[in-house]
């Protein structure tokens, strides 16, 4: 339906307020403005009544076919301007202790935390702290690798391996794993790069656990308390923070498979960068509008993390500066990033020529979180089918 959506009736809507309020562990926030964080973020237009209504339509429909199924566990949010207008959250934080999910039970988003790292690493370039074409030995001094950049880290264009593949044979498996023993690790093994860098593109989690050092490096602080004192606090992400050996993995919020049982924490869960932020739908809401704000970031760097850097191989899937992105010619760019660790998945969605932000995130697995990308076409030109009669 692009911009203009199909009028609901009045009957049917209450009918179908009415069904949804019923078993739903959730709390009414259609409607509301999120908190205040104006320093941050632009004026928007105010929304129609008839937007609304027919656009949270379209998205309950959409939640109810192909997101609220198999016991999903985790939440919903659909946001146009920084509004809300749809929220649903349902499931448990901690099955065995019937801990119910709230809008504010902080997940594990696992590698949508690349997007957050790299808005950091964008943001102390802004402030000249960081080149983001300086080789990386300039920040990581003793890395055995030459002609590495912080774009190509950021881009997944590094050739680096894959931590959690070359540590399994060559690190003590009981002990725990921080950022900092990978770079010692690294510099100890002097593992072989998969490719010359620049090359060609290759997602690697390595890449932004490197970026976070790179963050500790050049502010001298440690990178859960930059990203609470640089973005969590400013943006009142009041719900988000990153997970390091100094969190009681105990008293977060667990991770299970499609059946409810629970997976374990392992060696590698100290590691931060490239997954272990723990957030909140609304509170990813907030950042994305806060990428919209010149007070948050220079249009220089939103315009070079909003922009394809592989195109060496045909296709539409891309990759930006901490972003994926489907690019179709005639269509909006869709930016997205998901996320899978143990059993969370999750997928975070930005249509930037809407202001449109969708998301999803659950602690149990499932891939319908995936599917947000055929919500898109209902909020303008995006490159996917619509699932819909308008």
């Amino acid at each position: 339906m692009a911009k203009n959506f199909t009028y609901c009736t009045g009957v049917f809507l209450f009918l179908l307020v009415a069904c949804t309020n019923q078993g739903q562990n959730r709390r009414p926030v259609e409607n509301v403005i999120l908190g205040d964080t104006t320093n941050y973020f632009p004026e928007f237009p105010k929304l129609s009544k008839e937007y609304i209504r027919t656009s949270r339509h379209y998205s309950f429909r959409f939640y109810k076919d192909f997101i609220n199924r198999n016991e999903y566990s985790g939440s919903f949010l659909v946001a146009k301007n920084g509004k809300i207008i749809l929220e649903r959250i349902t499931g448990f934080s901690n099955k065995r202790k019937r801990e119910k999910m709230t809008p504010e039970t902080p997940l594990h988003v696992a590698s949508i935390s690349k997007v957050a790292t790299a808005l950091m690493v964008l943001r102390l370039c802004d402030e000249g702290l960081i080149d983001l074409d300086a080789d990386i030995n300039t920040y990581l001094p003793g890395i055995p690798y030459n002609g590495i950049t912080v774009r190509m880290l950021l881009t997944h264009r590094s050739g680096l391996p894959y931590y959690g593949y070359f540590t399994y044979s060559t690190w003590d498996l009981g002990k725990t794993m921080t950022n900092s023993d990978l770079l010692r690790h690294i510099k100890k093994h002097k593992f072989r790069l998969n490719y010359p860098p620049g090359k060609k593109f290759s997602y690697c989690n390595t890449n932004y656990a490197l970026l976070a050092l790179i963050c500790e490096n050049v502010s001298g602080k440690e990178f859960p308390v930059l990203m609470k004192e640089r973005m969590f606090d400013p943006l009142k992400m009041t719900n988000s923070f990153i997970m390091d050996k100094s969190v009681d993995n105990s008293k977060v919020s667990q991770s299970y498979n499609s059946k409810w049982e629970l997976q374990k924490f392992n060696y590698l869960d100290a590691i931060y960068g490239d997954k272990n932020l723990y957030t909140t739908a609304r509170d990813l809401l907030k950042m994305d509008m806060a990428t919209y704000s010149n007070k948050f970031l220079s249009d220089s760097m939103r315009n070079q993390m909003f922009r394809g850097y592989s195109y060496e191989m045909r296709g539409k899937a891309n990759y930006g500066l901490g972003i994926r992105m489907s690019e179709v010619p005639g269509k909006d760019t869709y930016f997205f990033h998901g996320g899978w660790w143990h059993g969370n998945t999750g997928c975070y969605s930005t249509l930037r020529a809407d202001t449109v932000c969708i998301i999803t995130l659950s602690n149990k697995y499932t891939q319908s979180v995936y599917t947000i990308r055929s919500l898109s076409p209902y909020f303008g030109n995006y490159p996917f089918r619509q699932l819909y009669e308008e």
